[in-house]
């Protein structure tokens, strides 16, 4: 496979891989975590890497370390909080590895590196309010790896059946927006979205784990906007003898439910994994030579908010049949949405006396 790894089966998989997991199935935030469990400094690098930072890079290096120690400055000056000089002096790598190890430096390295992610992900923001980069660039660059990442999956011979990614079209970006509660574009979070068939259920969360290892990183899940109707991870566990022997040592308490969607025109039936996640992309050069002085601090990535689906091939069959293929789905949602739009907030009256 060249430089692909193959696809861990669950028998492989580390703590770390199965944090990364429950995290993106359940929609979770890593700043409620209380430990890392990286094992190798190959682990670390590879996550750093996932950023689409390179830990070879002085310049990537340099802007890490910044980061680093603006997260510092801001846990002193806001909380007083007692930083141990090994932590303030260590690299970003060590500061990994310190977080998956255990003590006072453990918790400290973790706090720290809290504050570091919400200073980087707002960086990214800034530099795309700062740069000639349309939405149209955007989803370009974006559907540019994504497309890189899963043709090689597909050339090395992994398990996926069906590949389809898309923009969303202006009218169902109406009809969305028109169903909501809400109508802001602010939570319109599938502008850019991709869904992923695989042969069997038994892929689904290798697949997962390798797109969490390659295409996005686990920590840049967005909270509470993830759906779990195919996975019982507490009967996966209790099942897996492998996977069971962790459980001891999972992070907060073991989910015990799917995580069902809060789409109301959804079929209660309807079989996926879905989540929304910022996928990380840099800056080609020629970009950043026309950004504003004063943009090179804030590095050279940035973000996009992509919705990503997946399920097997028996997931996928079982969806198409009665009330939870698509066409169902969007008739009910195009059904509410005309008649929010002549009714308001008003009950719809009956068809066959005219009143409500």
């Amino acid at each position: 496979m060249g430089d692909l790894q193959r696809l861990k089966s669950l028998d492989d998989v580390t703590l770390a891989d199965v944090d990364a997991l429950r995290l993106i199935l359940r929609g979770g935030s890593v700043i409620d975590w209380h430990r890392l469990n990286f094992e190798t400094e190959e682990d670390v690098r590879a996550f750093i890497r996932n950023h689409e930072l390179d830990p070879d890079s002085p310049s990537d290096i340099a802007y890490l370390q910044r980061i680093q120690a603006q997260a510092i400055e801001y846990l002193k000056r806001n909380f007083s909080f007692a930083i141990p000089k090994p932590i303030q002096n260590a690299s970003f790598e060590e500061l990994l590895m310190v977080a998956s190890g255990s003590g006072h430096r453990q918790q400290c390295a973790c706090t720290v590196l809290k504050a570091t992610q919400i200073i980087n992900h707002m960086n990214g923001r800034e530099l795309l309010f700062q740069l000639p980069l349309s939405d149209r660039d955007l989803f370009h660059l974006v559907e540019e790896k994504v497309y890189r990442i899963v043709g090689k999956m597909l050339n090395a011979g992994m398990p996926i059946a069906q590949f389809v990614g898309g923009r969303k079209n202006l009218d169902s970006m109406y009809t969305k927006l028109l169903s909501k509660p809400d109508a802001s574009t602010v939570a319109l979070y599938d502008k850019l979205r991709f869904r992923i068939v695989t042969k069997s259920r038994d892929d689904l969360l290798p697949v997962l784990l390798y797109l969490s290892e390659r295409l996005f990183p686990f920590n840049y899940v967005l909270p509470n906007e993830s759906t779990n109707t195919i996975f019982h991870f507490r009967t996966l566990c209790e099942e897996h003898p492998h996977l069971k022997n962790m459980v001891e040592e999972f992070q907060g308490r073991l989910e015990d439910t799917l995580i069902p969607g809060d789409n109301v025109f959804s079929a209660p039936d309807y079989q996926t994994i879905q989540f929304v996640t910022e996928v990380p992309v840099r800056v080609p050069a020629h970009i950043m030579d026309s950004a504003p002085s004063g943009s090179e601090s804030l590095g050279s990535i940035v973000y996009m908010l992509c919705e990503i689906q997946l399920m097997d091939s028996d997931s996928e069959e079982a969806n198409e049949s009665g009330e939870a293929n698509h066409e169902a789905y969007k008739l009910r949602q195009r059904e509410a949405v005309f008649r929010r739009l002549r009714l308001g907030a008003r009950e719809p009256s009956d068809p066959k006396t005219g009143t409500r």
